[in-house]
């Protein structure tokens, strides 16, 4: 399966493994996201993200056909959690696998921007300050802009 959405922890390096096994790639990139302990409303103490259950799962697979049709890739994986994390624990993995770097480099850059920016999460940070939903930054959505540019 290319794409997971789950609440449970994830494994990296035993992710990477499956997918690598036998695979013949030539280049694995690899990105870990991480809840940050730094937030819009101060130190954070918790991250919640929620989901619409069948509609994120769709619009990841979307992202990643398209990453696929985009890229000579080999394989790919995108794995997103959802519930109620605390800082240091793993949010997304995106791992592509090409017989080069440049389209797996390209491939995990063009996935990571559109799940900052498009993927159906939405992110409620708890901190000191109280709660905040958090929405995509003009940063985010700028680098997503290099996509669609071409």
């Amino acid at each position: 399966m290319a794409v997971r959405i789950q609440a449970e922890p994830f494994d990296t390096g035993v992710e990477i493994a499956r997918l690598t096994a036998g695979s013949g790639a030539g280049a694995v990139v690899t990105f870990t996201g991480l809840c940050r302990a730094d937030g819009e409303t101060g130190t954070i103490t918790a991250m919640t993200l929620e989901h619409f259950p069948g509609m994120a799962e769709e619009e990841l697979s979307r992202l990643e056909a398209e990453a696929r049709k985009r890229w000579p890739l080999l394989d790919c994986l995108v794995i997103h959690r959802h519930g109620r994390l605390v800082p240091g624990d793993t949010i997304v993995l995106v791992i592509t696998l090409s017989a080069h770097r440049d389209a797996a480099f390209g491939a995990a850059n063009f996935l990571m921007d559109y799940l900052k920016t498009s993927a159906p999460f939405w992110k409620k940070e708890e901190s000191a300050g109280g709660e905040q939903w958090v929405a995509a930054k003009d940063s985010d959505n700028a680098a997503r802009g290099r996509w669609t540019q071409k």
